[in-house]
């Protein structure tokens, strides 16, 4: 369960802006100039809540798996970049196996990134992993990759970061901010 703390003190000091949860055309055309960091929830999954006991990270058959909607949702997220002509720097993931999954059926790419892993079990590594994920967004700021970098966690981390509570294949768009880590810009379904 993510904290009191982890909505508050854990967020990107972000300043959150009027969020949209519609297919914003406008959205969409800002993120073809780039520069943006795109936090992705992990698609539908089968049924259930986390994952089962003693399941383990290397072995995807111990997990809770990407559905068939799920698999579709997230085909439907690269589409739409695609068709979009957003550009993609690089994919990071949390190394559960629904979310490399859904990166890969989106972006045909996807490195592994602990701090985007799941701390819904884990609470006492949400402060770190929070704490990384904000130095590199931060780092966005100065160093800004040609495209955008999408980054595929879960929803108890994208609420920890953003204070937002997400859907499967739900995108927050965050601009990188030197000074704070970043800001909100929208929230967007393919």
């Amino acid at each position: 369960m993510v904290s009191r703390r982890g909505f508050i003190g854990g967020a990107l000091g972000l300043a959150i802006s009027p969020v949209s949860m519609a297919d914003d055309p406008a959205a969409w055309e800002r993120l073809r100039a780039g520069g943006f960091v795109v936090l992705m929830r992990h698609a539908s999954t089968e049924a259930g809540l986390g994952d089962p006991p003693g399941f383990r990270l290397g072995d995807c058959a111990t997990q809770r798996n990407l559905s068939e909607q799920g698999r579709d949702e997230a085909r439907r997220v690269g589409a739409r970049f695609k068709s979009a002509g957003i550009p993609v720097a690089r994919v990071f993931t949390s190394p559960w196996c629904r979310c490399r999954e859904t990166a890969m059926l989106a972006f045909g790419r996807a490195e592994d990134w602990m701090p985007l892993a799941s701390f819904f079990d884990l609470p006492h590594k949400e402060r770190e992993y929070n704490e990384r994920v904000k130095k590199r967004v931060g780092g966005y700021a100065l160093h800004k990759p040609a495209g955008n970098v999408v980054m595929v966690t879960h929803n108890v981390n994208i609420a920890a970061l953003s204070r937002q509570s997400v859907e499967p294949a739900e995108l927050v768009v965050m601009r990188p901010d030197g000074c704070c880590g970043a800001r909100m810009v929208v929230r967007l379904k393919a």
